[in-house]
């Protein structure tokens, strides 16, 4: 299969089925049997998510009908082509010719006119186009206008870095496992290898490539010397701050990455349970803990109704990644921008507030709660920390002593491109012992 066909069945179900990139990527590249056709491919997928709401401006601007339901692929072609007209340096002769072939390509040769017409339309007013569009701010910012409006009002000060930030494609970072070589050592291995990365300063095992690459042709990937991971993702194993013997949880464990990381950073436990509601979504979880040489018991079920799974032991310490808008993630998850609505933010903060009132049960008197999301919305981070706190008598926030991100109400929070790191937000739990302590 050809990139730019890959990339419409791609953008067809994303936008028309409601399924995830992350999902439907994988299973349509699978048929695409070039690597750098699939890396266009991805491009054109992630480039066209990521700014859709400014493309749809300009594919409105010229269509002279709506398209009927049934004809959502063309939407895709037309999308796609607009992305190259506007954001690739792909010549445009060959982006309209290479996007109107497409629709012959989808069993519809009819809509060659149709499309044609939309792309050279657009190209003759290109730049008259785009400033009518960007009139509307948060077309020009490609934000819906809920999550524009949200951002404004949670961050007046910091928002058009947010937009940016959230927009730019993000690096590829990686978790050292110090268990088996140390950071410096395995940087030394890299550019042997002739690749390079650059330390991250708030992570004490993260390293940023240089360029992004195959994960497995990295010095020891397949051997577990590097994992994956965001570096904002990788604070929260240091932050849970886990003791030799301590029994620990990770709840919402999948894909496994936090539960690796705490055992890379404390080999000692007396046990690490790490439980997800998707049973599908645990070999994932066994996987990952396998190439590292690592074990954890591993459960299914929901963190937020302990009488499926709970053996009555509780926990010294609790991490809690919590379920959320993933709003703080959204460069490198850029359907968020289509899949989330306005209206499920306050479903995710009422299972929030469940999972952590659920979860403090389980938790031993002078146990740490570390509650987590990767997101940037105030509701679901300070106010429900702060929310939390104000409802418990046996629970105070403990401040983070640390440089990183912004001190907030109730915990910390980083945003989209800090230290090129990923909006992730933090807020540390204890629960009291009987003298408040």
């Amino acid at each position: 299969m050809k990139p730019r066909l890959a990339a419409v069945r791609v953008l067809n179900q994303v936008l028309g089925q409601g399924r995830s990139l992350s999902t439907v990527l994988p299973e349509i590249l699978e048929s695409v049997p070039q690597a750098n056709d699939r890396a266009f491919a991805r491009q054109l997928c992630f480039g066209v998510l990521r700014f859709l709401p400014r493309l749809e401006a300009c594919a409105t601007h010229h269509l002279n009908r709506s398209l009927k339901a049934k004809d959502q692929n063309l939407h895709a072609i037309i999308l796609l082509g607009l992305y190259q007209l506007i954001y690739l340096r792909v010549p445009d002769h060959a982006a309209v010719s290479e996007t109107v072939a497409l629709t012959r390509a989808v069993g519809k040769p009819w809509a060659r006119s149709l499309v044609n017409a939309v792309l050279r339309g657009f190209l003759r007013c290109k730049e008259q186009t785009l400033v009518q569009v960007d009139q509307d701010e948060a077309i020009a910012t490609a934000f819906p206008h809920w999550l524009f409006d949200m951002l404004r009002s949670d961050w007046p000060e910091q928002w058009r870095t947010i937009v940016c930030g959230s927009n730019e494609q993000p690096p590829l970072t990686l978790r050292v496992n110090r268990r088996r070589i140390e950071r410096s050592a395995w940087l030394q291995r890299l550019r042997a290898a002739g690749m390079d990365a650059v330390e991250l300063p708030d992570s004490e095992s993260g390293l940023m490539l240089a360029q992004p690459v195959d994960v497995t042709t990295l010095p020891g990937f397949l051997e577990g010397d590097v994992s994956v991971q965001d570096g904002a993702a990788q604070l929260a194993g240091a932050l849970l701050g886990a003791k030799p013997g301590e029994r620990v949880l990770d709840a919402c464990a999948a894909p496994g990455g936090n539960t690796a990381h705490i055992l890379e950073l404390q080999p000692e436990l007396a046990e690490l349970v790490a439980i997800d509601i998707d049973e599908e979504r645990l070999p994932r979880v066994e996987q990952n803990l396998s190439r590292l040489g690592l074990s954890a018991r591993l459960l299914t079920g929901d963190a937020a109704e302990p009488s499926q799974w709970w053996d009555g032991e509780r926990f010294d310490r609790i991490l809690l990644d919590a379920p959320c808008s993933g709003t703080g993630v959204i460069r490198r998850h850029p359907d968020i921008k289509v899949l989330r609505r306005a209206d499920d933010i306050s479903s995710l903060v009422a299972k929030q507030q469940h999972l952590l009132e659920s979860l403090w049960s389980l938790l031993k008197p002078g146990g740490i709660l570390l509650y987590v999301t990767c997101s940037i919305l105030k509701q679901e981070n300070e106010q429900q920390a702060a929310g939390f706190v104000d409802r418990h008598f046996d629970a105070r926030e403990v401040p983070l002593d640390v440089l990183w991100g912004r001190s907030m109400s109730a915990g910390r929070q980083i945003l989209p491109g800090d230290n090129q790191m990923d909006g992730f937000y933090y807020a540390c739990l204890h629960k009291k012992r009987v003298n408040n302590y």
